[in-house]
């Protein structure tokens, strides 16, 4: 008996729930459960811009609505039948995401040139460091202000990196040439000591002295 009571109770447990399933029919003809409504929670609507040849179309349309659904009030707008429609779906986030990237890009491209520049011109400077040292490895002192310009030289340069806004492999060239800059200021900090411990090199005039002339004798004739 108990057998049989529960039997029972589980036919009306599934026939309730069958009572409780509602379905629906999709526009491709398929058979599936109906979602549930919840009238608590507002849906909120979706305004499409829709393009179809020359013409345009501003459609407003459940967030929750299915593609079948949205080409339905398509067939309204547009005379086109859901079977010769096609759908493409474009992120307006996409060109903005899109410019970004390109801003991006220029904004690296641009680092990449200063810091070009920055590199050209501590070329230069570095080769007159290895002439200023070499003079004074030979033991040929080198005016102390031409030493001096040279640092201040280096140090726009490296203000001039300092204000590169950089980042990725354009970071590491940054780093890179400040390396340089700092190297050939440092140089230069230890010429400019051995520099002054160099005498000054005194020329010295040797002057040539010549005999008097002999005196003449004058012959007189009358």
């Amino acid at each position: 008996m108990r057998r049989s009571r529960f039997s029972s109770g589980e036919s009306e447990s599934s026939a309730a729930s069958d009572e409780k399933i509602e379905w629906e029919m999709r526009p491709g003809g398929m058979l599936v459960q109906k979602r549930a409504s919840k009238s608590d929670i507002p849906v909120p609507d979706l305004r499409l811009r829709v393009a179809y040849g020359t013409f345009r179309y501003e459609i407003s349309i459940k967030s929750q609505a299915t593609f079948g659904e949205l080409k339905k009030l398509l067939t309204a707008e547009t005379g086109l039948q859901p079977g010769e429609q096609r759908l493409l779906f474009r992120d307006p986030s996409s060109r903005e995401k899109r410019f970004i990237e390109m801003r991006r890009n220029a904004k690296i491209q641009s680092a990449h040139r200063a810091i070009s520049d920055v590199s050209m011109e501590v070329d230069n400077l570095a080769d007159q460091v290895s002439a200023i040292e070499k003079s004074i490895s030979n033991g040929s002192r080198v005016p102390e202000v031409q030493v001096t310009t040279l640092i201040e030289m280096l140090m726009r340069q490296a203000i001039k990196l300092d204000s590169i806004s950089t980042e990725g492999d354009a970071s590491a060239q940054k780093i890179l040439q400040a390396k340089r800059v700092q190297k050939c200021v440092e140089t230069l900090d230890l010429l400019k000591i051995s520099n002054a411990r160099i005498k000054p090199a005194v020329v010295t005039t040797k002057w040539e002295t010549f005999d008097p002339p002999a005196s003449t004798q004058w012959e007189f004739f009358d």
